[in-house]
């Protein structure tokens, strides 16, 4: 039963207090309609209010089943609403965003009944109104009768205990309003019904009790409680708070999500301006990280395109030639001399540039700095996109076809053959070969190869026989490297210089090759030691690199065929590339040479017996041996047949002289004045041998410039650690061209930070204005909500996931225009700059940018989520 005592209340407006209820005294029964009647503002919806629970008290008690309410906090009101009370409003109330159905439901899915229960009991409570035909439809398709009537289905279908009526039939016409009484009369037969009317005709026809108010007292009532009746009241029966305690209501966050979503829905046109509102900050920051990632990136792959191409270089012999530069361009003077005005002095720079390039020379240990290298491969290959050891063994190949001759192609001899540079100028001294070449030794990296290249035909190259023909963007390639090739004839170089010396212009027609042809192409590899057989005879290597039969039987029985498996073309997305036309090969090809020339007879021969010189069978020059009787013979067999007799003569003197064998070989090799003119370390050269652990040049491939910078710290940590005369010196191409870049592009990167920083505080401002407008528009929804029992948390959910919904629908729509704005822009800066895709946004990108939406949508909406969970819920059901 419900008791209310002494009740009072007040409100201040200003510095005015306004008593609505002074001090009322009512009790009611459990099963009763009761009408309350009186003039407006005589306190008929406070004290309607007081009873359900929206509005509080100042002083009295309301006791619910003999329970005070005095201790209630803000949650047990909340569940005492859901589960013990209903109210039918004058103006309906109902959520317009909301169909029928999903309208009753909701005190339900407030109080926690599984989706198929609550559905049935809606069903139930719309066809006891009579509306079970209209559950699909929305408020505003229904006529006021009926919205009235789902209304009244909302009150009733979580069975509560009073069903309280604000002026029910207040906007309804004469027959509609007695539909409206009937069902409500037929409603208390089982539960408490209170009504506020100012109709007193409607009241004593369908009221079981009326009791009339005036300027917030009681003075009168046709049916009061006895005495009995009065004392059970304050008496406790059942106690409410633990009844509701055990089934307290509460919001699940697909019911908040759906409600938002269907209020979102039923204003497509406005939600999608404010969620294009909202995304015009994600779109201008989509925009400018998509053109910094997109710079971003083809800076870093100008960095390591042209990094590929100028490798900080450490040479056998290295040259500082930083300091040289400093010794060309600035001045020797320390600028405190003196000096007579009208007379010119000279400045000593030519002796400052000698200085620095005799003392700048320096023989690097290449050894150790590799060793340094291996030992700390773990922080240098976050450094490098490559690193490359070049070996001085050359690269000896030949035309595949030996049937018209022996044609070598590399080291190339084209230059050479048509006396423009003498041959010593010709060919590399280590694997990659120099400038004549057309061979070259290519990145140990195929991510590079692959970004750099785009394959015409074949494939890349994956083992030690495959090579590559690279052409240039438009699928040219050097009429000189087909002449080294041997694919155009050579003779036909020579026709063309002989004409030109003569004054006469001959311009060959181009050569147009197809990909199968250039497929076809082979070569073989012969290593340098093949090139000489030791004779029978003497016992000395000879060389038989002129001998074209002797050649062209090794290179078709010994020879290592290379084929052609690929052609490559630089791609459109590559600013440089690390090998520039001609033919590539990989640096496993260059392991194995070495291992080969390493494996050779000549190189064990000459090791066997590092004294003497296996080419002339001589000593060399720092040996401490004499000749023997059998190396003389030796060395006199391996002469021409006239100069062997005079040396044989020459030596039988001396033994005629009464010499032994000993001393006579001995007197012919001091009469010979010589020794080898060769040494040891010259001969291993002339074999083209290499120790793998010592290169004679490495080659230093940084990702970026600041990869270049941690690089060169880790060389300068290396020479902190050893002597002044074993510290290495390296060049920095790169770094000598391009000091300052690092810092421009530091630059570009801060000042694109700030933009993105000042559309961020754009977009989160914005965000939170359309938030509060939408509170301010869902008010009377509020109302609704906290009549039904949902708490201040529920609300604050609703609208937490209405931020939530459009965060994400201005993340998404953000993304979505900025998609389609990069197909014009990436159009325009490709016309002006002929760089294609600059600007383009990253998938991390792209879903970091929805996550800010969302958050900054969501702590931009916390205030009015606030907001609105602090609305009083009579002020909000007032609102319009």
């Amino acid at each position: 039963m419900l008791f209310l005592e002494n009740i009072k209340k007040d409100y201040v407006t200003g510095n005015e207090t306004v008593e609505a209820l002074k001090g009322v005294t009512l009790g009611f029964r459990d099963c009763e309609f009761v009408s309350v009647l009186g003039p407006s503002g005589c306190g008929k919806t406070t004290l309607l209010n007081i009873i359900g629970g929206l509005d509080g008290y100042t002083e009295g008690d309301l006791r619910i089943g003999g329970v005070s309410t005095k201790d209630y906090r803000d949650r047990d009101w909340d569940n005492y609403r859901n589960h013990s009370v209903g109210f039918v409003f004058q103006s309906y109330n109902l959520i317009p965003h909301q169909s029928v159905l999903a309208n009753v439901e909701l005190a339900l899915t407030l109080s926690g009944v599984p989706r198929a229960e609550r559905r049935r009991r809606a069903r139930e409570a719309l066809e006891k109104v009579g509306l079970g035909d209209q559950l699909r439809k929305r408020p505003n398709q229904l006529s006021g009768g009926q919205m009235q009537r789902v209304a009244i289905a909302r009150a009733i279908v979580n069975d509560p205990e009073i069903l309280l009526a604000d002026e029910p039939t207040g906007a309804l016409d004469t027959e509609t309003s007695v539909q409206v009484m009937e069902l409500l009369k037929e409603i208390s037969r089982d539960r408490l019904v209170v009504m506020v009317t100012h109709n007193p005709q409607l009241a004593e026809r369908y009221s079981t009790r009326i009791i009339r108010l005036l300027d917030g007292r009681v003075t009168g009532d046709s049916a009061p409680l006895s005495a009995g009746e009065e004392e059970a009241c304050r008496a406790a029966s059942v106690p409410q708070k633990e009844k509701t305690e055990k089934k307290r209501a509460r919001m699940s966050a697909f019911t908040a999500f759906s409600l938002s979503l269907n209020n979102l829905l039923t204003k497509k046109a406005r939600t999608i301006l404010v969620a294009f509102a909202g995304s015009i900050g994600i779109i201008g920051i989509a925009l400018i990280l998509s053109l910094s990632s997109g710079a971003t990136d083809f800076i870093g792959r100008v960095q390591k395109d042209t990094l590929s191409s100028y490798p900080i270089s450490v040479q056998r012999q290295g040259v500082d030639y930083s300091e040289l530069l400093r010794s060309m361009t600035g001045s020797s003077g320390d600028g405190e001399e003196t000096f007579e005005e009208g007379k010119i002095y000279s400045d000593d720079r030519l002796a400052s540039m000698m200085n620095a390039m005799v003392s700048g020379v320096r023989e690097n240990d290449l050894a150790s700095f590799k060793k340094f290298l291996t030992e700390n491969q773990t922080e240098l290959d976050g450094y490098v996109s490559a690193v490359a050891y070049r070996y001085a063994t050359p690269l000896r190949l030949y035309a595949a076809d030996t049937e018209n001759g022996v044609l070598q192609v590399n080291p190339a001899t084209l230059m050479s053959d048509l006396g423009i540079v003498p041959r010593m100028m010709t060919g590399g001294s280590f694997s990659g070969g120099g400038s004549y070449d057309v061979f070259n030794e290519l990145l140990d990296n195929p991510g590079l190869l692959a970004s750099q290249y785009d394959v015409l035909a074949g494939r890349m190259p994956e083992k030690k026989e495959d090579l590559v023909l690279i052409v240039d963007e438009h699928n040219r390639v050097s009429d000189y490297i087909l002449y080294t090739l041997g694919v155009k004839d050579p003779a036909e170089a020579r026709e063309i210089l002989d004409a030109v010396s003569k004054g006469e212009s001959l311009s060959p027609a181009p050569v147009a090759l197809s990909y199968d042809e250039i497929l076809a192409l082979s070569f073989r590899l012969l290593p340098a030691t093949a090139l000489y057989e030791k004779d029978a005879v003497s016992g000395v290597w000879q060389d038989r690199s002129e001998d074209t039969a002797y050649l062209k039987g090794k290179i078709d029985s010994e020879g290592l065929t290379l084929r052609v498996v690929g052609i490559l073309r630089p791609s459109d997305a590559s600013v440089a590339t690390s090998a520039s036309g001609g033919v590539g090969f990989l640096p496993s090809l260059t392991d194995y040479l070495v291992r080969l020339v390493a494996d050779s007879d000549p190189v064990r021969a000459q090791k066997e017996d590092p004294d003497t010189d296996i080419f002339s069978g001589l000593p060399f020059p720092s040996g401490s041996r004499t000749m023997t009787m059998a190396e003389v013979a030796a060395y006199i067999a391996a002469l021409p047949p006239e100069q062997a007799a005079a040396e044989q003569a020459k030596l039988a003197a001396l033994k005629a002289s009464g010499l032994n064998d000993e001393a006579a070989a001995a007197a012919y090799a001091k009469s010979l004045s010589t020794v080898s003119s060769s040494t040891y370390d010259r001969n291993m050269q002339k074999l083209g041998l290499a120790d793998p652990d010592d290169p004679s040049a490495i080659l230093l491939y940084p990702k970026d410039f600041d990869s270049k910078d941690a690089i060169a710290a880790m060389i300068d940590r290396y020479n902190a650690e050893k002597k002044e005369e074993e510290k290495i010196t390296y060049t920095d191409y790169v770094g000598i061209m391009m000091s300052s870049v690092t810092v421009i592009i530091n630059a570009i990167s801060y000042i694109l930070i700030a933009f993105v920083a000042v559309s961020l505080v754009v977009s989160s401002i914005m965000i939170g204005i359309i938030t509060y407008i939408s509170v301010l528009e869902r008010t009377k929804e509020i109302g609704v909500l906290r009549a039904v029992g949902a708490s201040k948390r529920d609300v604050s959910r609703v609208f937490n996931a209405e931020t939530f919904i459009i965060g994400l629908a201005s993340g998404s729509l953000g993304i979505g225009i900025t998609l389609l704005l990069l197909v014009p822009i990436n159009a325009v800066i490709k016309h002006f700059t002929d760089i294609g895709g600059l600007a383009a946004l990253p998938l991390s990108g792209a879903v970091v940018l929805i996550v800010i939406s969302v958050v900054l949508t969501l702590i931009a909406g916390l205030f009015p989520a606030r907001l609105a969970a602090k609305k009083d819920p009579v002020i909000a059901l007032r609102s319009e």
